[in-house]
């Protein structure tokens, strides 16, 4: 679980308000109702979308995620999981009570042990979280090549290896005006990767 909400923390504070649940939620559905990870879960989601809504201007979906989050975060402790769970409870409450406040300031940031991660903070194991949820984000992306690159990264790590594989997932996730670039340059290196794969198991047919 700490992959995928570091890589959702990072995510939120890039600005991708929408796209963050997205990092946390196969981890929510697969916890059972009330325990207090999914307590957790929820709440943050429910904290990214109420912060999406105001920034879209649709008032009343922001006040009812806002409060709703707050009741799904109220006995959590201050600090839960790395996450500063007080300061997202208090953001929540002034979001319900004046949503238009996020027009006045930028919306809370998130931290993790104490620290407001961004993209290019992440580790491998976040980032590759990240990855797949930032190429569902954006329609330019093809899901596919960013899954087989992180796939092919992993080998390299398991096997001890390295070439462009594991570089180019990590720079996907933390360099944003280089990202279609970085793109295509990973997509590059699937197709080649795949047609030596190809290659080998053509020799034994």
């Amino acid at each position: 679980m700490d992959d995928a909400l570091q890589a959702g923390v990072a995510i939120y504070n890039a600005g991708h308000y929408h796209a963050a649940h997205d990092a946390w939620e196969d981890h929510w559905l697969d916890l059972d109702a009330g325990t207090t990870d999914e307590r957790f879960l929820h709440g943050l989601i429910q904290f990214t979308a109420a912060v999406y809504h105001a920034r879209e201007r649709n008032w009343s979906g922001a006040t009812g995620l806002a409060e709703s989050g707050v009741t799904y975060l109220a006995d959590l402790p201050a600090d839960y999981r790395g996450v500063a769970v007080d300061r997202v409870r208090g953001y929540l409450r002034a979001l319900r009570d004046d949503p238009e406040r996020i027009e006045r300031g930028r919306p809370l940031r998130l931290t993790y042990e104490g620290r407001t991660l961004s993209p290019g903070d992440l580790d491998f194991g976040a980032a590759a979280v990240a990855a797949r949820v930032l190429a569902a984000e954006f329609d330019r992306y093809d899901e596919t090549v960013l899954d087989r690159g992180v796939e092919f990264a992993r080998e390299e790590l398991d096997e001890g290896t390295s070439s462009q594989f594991i570089a180019l997932v990590m720079d996907f996730v933390a360099d944003a005006e280089r990202r279609d670039l970085i793109y295509q340059r990973l997509q590059e290196h699937v197709k080649r990767r795949e047609r030596r794969e190809r290659d080998v198991d053509d020799l034994f047919d």
